[in-house]
């Protein structure tokens, strides 16, 4: 790497923030319905982004020559492997209908997202998140995200000590600091420019023992998974532990490195990637082992440029040789070769599963994970009457969905009825592709977004579906995946079609990933307006249909048969037949 340069802007705002207190307890009580935007960085850190409404925006008074901004902020829940209770949904669901927009929104990271909340009320929406005891402390900003793991609650151990870790993983990795509580969580006068989360002269390893003052040099991003079942897309984050089994006993874990969907479509230098295989990690060891990989980034991770600071850069700048022998350095002796076993299943849980304890769980697929009620489905109110009547417990999926565990098994038809009778389609009445679909938020609420995401995917959806059907190929199963923009927090750059926006209406269409998320897909067409989408993807589906191998999957089959040749079959279904 490059000798070290100016720090970024961002840097020199941890620096000086105290510990992520910094003018936020002063600027929430004054007569500003906004944050000034050291604020406005270091709010990440708590869980909360400062947003604009574009929609509302779009029609509001202008000042001074611009469009006057409508100040929102979303707030995110950080949920350790998506594991809450009725109650604590229950509160989410209240909170989203007093001080929010009325949605709840499940994230692809297994947390909960409130939208529209003004800053009069940010303090209330934090302090009552705690008090139901979850926390949005870490869920943004340059810290360890939330911890994904397999949510599924089969009684087996595997399952059992998976959970246990990413909890234990969760703690470990939590930020330190006392401005979270101080800020959010007591009755100070939050006018005090003293507030802060423990001074120190030093590097702030006292405050902090992990992250020291400067914290990440971006966000850090970790999931859980097994090899027979990659449900939390396990080759898409920054660290992956691989979990591999001999019966019900974890044997260890292969440690991936890594990965990461962001892309800066202005700076070439940025790239999506899947992680690299690194190391293998026993049960014992794999915390120390996950500590030290973590620290190699925190030291060596590049803080003057964030287009390229996250753990992906070091990897392709150094090469996996170099930045293992790194990683042995900081765990103090050498570390074991990846065990030869692979990501081989994928299970997204939905419909019913026996649990192993002679209870039930089952599997609500959730479109684009935005939980609301309208005059045709009424999800919202069908939750809040799930959980009062049957108190399940509650598991959030990587792919935006709802477990709803412990359901006894003379309760089954009770849950499924609940559903109906509010307008709820059950898992079994979706179809496949929009099963295993999903988008990011996108407009009007995310600053980032260029195109319509999640409400754009399900209209596409709806043609997709007939065009399936026409071909005979609705059953298949493939991954379908949308964001705004090419920061990617739909992970569109692994699945089997993924959908980019690039400019105003227009779409990067991308190729051959596949549901098991271990390679990243290509550009098949670029700049595709909306309304073209399903057309050009039509004769890859027709060549599918037509050239597929045995058990060929669509991804595969795009991977194999390469751009140039899905480009000439789709010229020549398109070209006229002769005279």
């Amino acid at each position: 790497m490059s000798e070290p340069g100016k720090p970024s802007p961002v840097e020199s705002i941890k620096d000086q923030s105290r510990f992520l207190a910094g003018d936020i307890g002063p600027e929430m009580v004054d007569a500003n319905d906004h944050f000034g935007k050291s604020s406005e960085v270091l709010l990440k850190f708590h869980g909360t982004y400062q947003q604009d409404d574009r929609d509302v925006r779009g029609g509001a008074v202008v000042e001074d020559g611009k469009k006057k901004k409508s100040y929102i902020f979303m707030v995110r829940t950080k949920i350790p492997g998506g594991k809450l209770t009725s109650r604590q949904l229950l509160d989410e669901l209240d909170l989203c209908d007093e001080v929010g927009n009325t949605t709840l929104r499940i994230t692809s990271r297994q947390g909960i997202q409130l939208h529209g909340v003004v800053k009069s009320n940010l303090k209330q929406v934090i302090n009552k998140i705690n008090d139901t005891q979850l926390s949005t402390l870490g869920a943004c900003g340059d810290v360890n995200r939330n911890v994904m793991c397999c949510p599924a609650p089969y009684k087996n151990n595997v399952y059992r000590q998976t959970q246990e870790l990413a909890d234990k993983l969760a703690e470990h990795f939590a930020p330190k600091t006392k401005s979270y509580h101080e800020l959010w969580l007591t009755d100070s006068v939050t006018g005090d420019k003293e507030l802060a989360g423990g001074a120190t002269d030093g590097d702030g390893f006292d405050v902090e023992p992990i992250y020291g003052k400067f914290y990440m040099p971006r966000k850090f991003k970790m999931a859980i998974g097994y090899a027979f079942d990659n449900c939390v897309d396990l080759y898409a984050n920054d660290l992956g532990l691989m979990a591999l089994t001999d019966g019900d006993r974890i044997i260890g874990y292969n440690v991936l490195a890594g990965g990461g969907m962001g892309v800066t479509p202005s700076a070439k230098k940025t790239f999506p990637a899947v992680a690299k295989r690194i190391c293998f990690a026993t049960p014992e060891n794999v915390l120390a082992v996950t500590e030290a990989l973590f620290k190699v980034q925190r030291d060596f991770g590049n803080r003057e440029d964030r287009k390229v600071a996250r753990l992906k850069y070091v990897i392709a700048n150094w090469g996996v040789e170099k930045f293992k022998a790194k990683v042995e350095e900081y765990f103090g002796g050498p570390l074991l070769d990846p065990h030869s076993d692979d990501v081989h299943g994928f299970n997204d849980h939905m419909g019913w599963d026996e649990q192993g304890d002679g209870n039930w769980f089952y599997g609500l697929n959730v479109e684009n994970g935005r939980i609301k009620d309208t005059e045709q489905v009424r999800l919202k109110t069908a939750l809040r009457e799930i959980c009062r009547t049957l108190t399940p417990g509650i598991r959030l999926t990587s792919h935006q969905s709802i477990l709803f565990t412990d359901i006894r098994p003379q309760d089954r038809k009770t849950l499924e009825k609940i559903l109906r009778d509010h307008g709820v389609k059950l898992s079994e009445d979706i179809s496949t592709v929009r099963r295993w679909s999903m988008a990011c938020v996108a407009w009007p609420t995310c600053g980032l977004s260029i195109t319509e995401s999640e409400r754009a995917l399900p209209g596409l959806l709806d043609q997709l579906e007939v065009e399936l059907a026409r071909l005979g190929l609705s059953a298949e199963k493939f991954t379908v995946r949308m964001t705004g923009c090419p920061n990617g927090c739909a992970r569109p750059y692994n699945c089997d079609i993924g959908l980019v926006g690039k400019a105003k209406g227009k779409y990067t269409l991308l190729l051959g990933g596949r549901l098991l998320g271990d390679r990243l897909n290509f550009i098949y067409k670029d700049m595709l307006p909306e309304e073209e989408i399903i057309p050009a993807l039509v004769p890859v589906l027709l060549y599918f249909k037509q050239a597929r191998t045995s058990g060929e999957t669509l991804g595969d089959f795009c991977q194999r048969k390469g751009l140039d040749d899905l480009l000439a079959f789709a010229d020549r279904s398109a070209a006229p037949a002769p005279a």
